[in-house]
C-alpha cells in the first residue's frame, strides 16, 4: 500500500501530528507545497481552521490533486476553538472526484495561550495509532 502525508500549518501543531502519522505508516510528512506526483492509495491530509474555514492553500491543494493518483483522503488536524474540518475538506474532495474516508483524527491545538502545549505527546501518539488503524 502506497501512502502519502501532507499537511498545512501556521503554528506547527499540525506538522507535529503529521510527523507522528508519517512515522507510524512509513511515509514522510511533507507540506502541501510538495505535490503528490506518484499514485497513492491513501493521502493523509492535515489542516486546521483559520478564520472559520480551511486555508485557501488547502482548498487549492485538494482542487489540484489528480483523482487518478489518489485513492482516498484521510483528514486529520488540530484547532484551538473549532473542531473537525472534515466537511470543508470533503466538499473540495468531492469537487475533485476523490473519496474521503469517514474516519478522521482531530485534537486540540495551542493558539495564543489557549490549550497550552497541545497537541502534546499523547495526542501525537493517538494520531499515530489512528493512522495504523487506517492502513491496517
Amino acid at each position: 500500500m502506497k501512502i502519502a502525508v501532507r499537511y498545512y500549518t501556521k503554528t506547527g501543531n499540525t506538522k507535529r501530528l503529521a510527523e507522528g502519522i508519517a512515522k507510524a505508516v512509513g511515509a514522510e510528512a511533507l507540506p502541501i507545497s510538495v505535490p503528490v506526483t506518484e499514485p497513492v492509495d491513501i493521502l493523509f491530509l492535515g489542516n486546521s481552521y483559520y478564520a472559520f474555514s480551511i486555508d485557501p492553500e488547502v482548498r487549492n491543494f485538494v482542487k489540484g490533486l489528480d483523482r487518478r493518483k489518489v485513492g482516498k483522503i484521510v483528514n486529520f488536524g488540530s484547532a484551538a476553538m473549532l473542531n473537525s474540518t472534515y466537511k470543508k475538506v470533503k466538499a473540495e474532495a468531492d469537487k475533485a472526484g476523490i473519496p474521503m474516508d469517514e474516519r478522521e483524527f482531530h485534537c486540540k491545538g495551542e493558539f495564543k495561550g489557549i490549550h497550552k502545549g497541545k497537541p502534546d505527546e499523547a495526542d501525537v501518539k493517538a494520531a499515530a495509532e489512528f493512522a495504523k488503524r487506517i492502513v491496517g
